[in-house]
């Protein structure tokens, strides 16, 4: 067993602590979803640390709004909107083939949760499409970006719903069993992490650290689709997070050189998180998100895929 990566940090901080002191002038970085919830927070925070960010958005106008209001904050003109539809390979693809010079760091940010059944045009299910295979062509195209940099990091938002389930190889899309948004949700999530582990192993030699987190519980625009009652019952269980602590582990991982040369694993709370135990709800991470022999397999259909 590798030793558990621990910080000073925690529950309660905030991007802003966890990047206090660190100064990105010359990096550039690329936020998936960074014009809503704590991608508006992990931009903000590397933004005001002095890297050049590019917001990668569906919604333009959204962005344009949210990358002025990063530059009026932290008088950090290098903010920039580039359109990413991460349902749609075809702007995948564009986005990746636009792309000039290194790429220090990339947080796959964007999601979706939870959602109703629908399908990409190629009948993906579109939580498993956008949350995984989306962000699988983006890191892949955007791969010599990130070799160029000489020490790239590749930052994924995970969550605890992984927990929920493994990634059902037999029928991933849903087409033979009945839908269960949550159950959708949860695999891609777990993809999330072995995307990480496996990209750690694949890419090391090129000076590519992928890691995976927990952002925590925050009120966001995610949860659009979930119940009145599922969120009650949600306040009742958890203490909310602010989205500038939600944003915190990703900029943990994004920049602090406190986790220098880490990869393959998976945070939570700023910590590199334990394995789940049974009957504990929603903290830690499940073994089979770490399994590598399920990392290769899922690098290999993904790629067959995309």
């Amino acid at each position: 067993m590798m030793s558990r990566i621990t910080t000073p940090f925690g529950y309660d901080s905030t991007a802003a602590e966890v990047i206090a002191g660190v100064d990105l002038t010359g990096r550039r970085a690329v936020v998936t979803g960074g014009a809503s919830g704590i991608g508006v927070e992990t931009a903000r925070a590397l933004a005001g640390a002095g890297a050049e960010v590019t917001l990668a958005v569906r919604d333009r106008v959204a962005g344009e709004r949210v990358a002025a209001g990063i530059i009026d904050s932290t008088a950090n003109n290098k903010v920039y909107v580039a359109p990413l539809d991460l349902a749609d390979q075809a702007s995948v693809r564009a986005f990746a083939a636009n792309w000039t010079g290194p790429l220090h760091i990339l947080v796959n940010n964007a999601g979706v949760m939870a959602s109703p059944l629908s399908r990409t045009p190629e009948g993906w299910e579109n939580q498993f499409a956008t949350n995984h295979l989306g962000h699988f062509g983006l890191t892949v195209g955007l791969h010599d970006a990130l070799a160029a940099a000489g020490d790239a990091r590749v930052v994924s938002v995970s969550s605890s719903a992984h927990l929920s389930s493994d990634v059902v190889f037999d029928d991933i899309h849903f087409e033979n069993r009945p839908y269960d948004p949550w159950l959708s949700y949860g695999q891609s999530k777990t993809a999330n992490i072995l995307f990480a582990v496996e990209a750690a192993k694949r890419w090391a030699a090129d000076g590519i650290v992928t890691n995976a987190l927990m952002p925590g519980g925050i009120r966001t625009a995610l949860q659009r689709h979930v119940d009145a009652e599922t969120v009650r019952q949600w306040e009742e269980q958890y203490q909310w997070k602010t989205p500038e602590q939600g944003a915190a582990t990703s900029v943990l991982l994004a920049a602090s050189p406190l986790v220098q040369g880490v990869t393959g694993r998976y945070f939570e709370d700023n910590n590199e998180a334990l394995p789940a135990v049974d009957g504990v709800n929603m903290s830690g991470v499940a073994a089979y998100a770490l399994d590598p022999e399920s990392a290769t397999r899922l690098w290999e259909l993904s790629e067959q895929l995309v």
